[in-house]
């Protein structure tokens, strides 16, 4: 990878390839040498290529762990969810790459003559930032060995705004292999926006968990055949009647979500599936509902990872289909 640095081209610092291309005494080019294997790793160190790129401080992502499952937050984005596996060793299964892409609250309103770059968009308050890359602001932040909370600051998504009338909470508490995760979004502003689908929440996963897992017949909790597809690009839409969705990867393991109040998603695939960061998995559980000034909306969702079967059988027992989840 080019190293993003003034002093180095392709890889190689510049003094050192000059080294390489142009005739030198023996004495200049053992100090040449010298200077390459004291001096270089020095210069590499320096111009770290994440570093340059703008990569999260170490403590930017805030975690619980219960030894089952570990779940983080990121600081500068809003604190919204970047990180779940299963224990402290294992993969991170969240996508994280830009201020939109995390696990997080978005909600819709009117057009209100916005651009995200070259797209009109909407009044679109979203809990991480906006998509030039500027951060939310996090108002509360508590942490604790199994649980933490968090109040950030609404931010307009494509005008870049911060929105001093719409105020992000969230919750989350560790519980065994899964985690609760209570959201609540109030709108405190004066201006009535109309009906419109609202994402509760928006899931962004990373692009090898490829195929989506749902049950949409009518007959819920009743061991009835899952549905999975792989969807394209722009959004499609799915039912989900026992309300949970998952993305899996070829081995049939992933990252599955619960939502009591949502009955229908959106989803798409973005990229060719290698994890590069434009590639990602996207899908949202729906509800609708106009924000209206004074509308406070709460909802709770459930997050665990693992095998499809592993995942459905967590999710009947919270539902109140079985016993406590294991």
């Amino acid at each position: 990878m080019p190293l993003r640095s003034s002093g180095c081209f392709l890889g190689y610092p510049l003094a050192f390839r000059v080294t390489m291309n142009r005739p030198l005494s023996k004495v200049r080019a053992w100090f040449s040498l010298l200077i390459a294997v004291l001096v270089v790793p020095l210069v590499l160190q320096a111009a770290d290529p994440t570093e340059q790129a703008g990569k999260e401080p170490s403590d930017d992502i805030a975690y619980i762990d219960n030894g089952r499952i570990r779940v983080g937050v990121k600081r500068s984005s809003g604190c919204g969810i970047a990180w779940f596996s299963a224990g402290a060793n294992g993969r991170n299964l969240v996508n994280h790459w830009d201020r939109g892409r995390l696990i997080q609250q978005s909600y819709y309103g009117r057009e209100d003559g916005s651009m995200w770059d070259k797209q009109p968009w909407r009044w679109n308050p979203v809990q991480g930032g906006d998509w030039k890359g500027r951060p939310a602001t996090t108002l509360e932040f508590k942490l604790e060995k199994d649980s933490l909370h968090a109040k950030t600051q609404g931010m307009h998504w494509a005008a870049g705004t911060e929105l001093t009338n719409v105020v992000f909470e969230e919750t989350i508490r560790l519980l065994d292999n899964v985690a609760h995760v209570h959201f609540k979004f109030t709108y405190s502003g004066k201006e009535s926006h109309p009906v419109h689908d609202q994402e509760i929440p928006a899931v962004f996963l990373e692009p090898d968990l490829d195929t989506l897992v749902l049950y949409d017949d009518d007959q819920p909790w009743t061991n009835g055949p899952l549905h999975r597809s792989k969807p394209g690009w722009p959004n499609e839409s799915r039912k989900m009647t026992e309300h949970w969705a998952a993305y899996v990867d070829q081995d049939g393991n992933g990252l599955g979500v619960l939502v009591p109040a949502a009955d229908l998603l959106t989803c798409y695939r973005f990229g060719d599936g290698k994890r590069e960061h434009g590639s990602c998995s996207y899908f949202a559980p729906l509800t609708r509902f106009a924000v209206t000034p004074g509308r406070v909306f709460e909802y709770d969702i459930y997050l665990t990872a693992g095998s499809v079967d592993e995942i459905r059988t967590r999710f009947r027992r919270i539902t109140g289909n079985g016993s406590s989840p294991k």
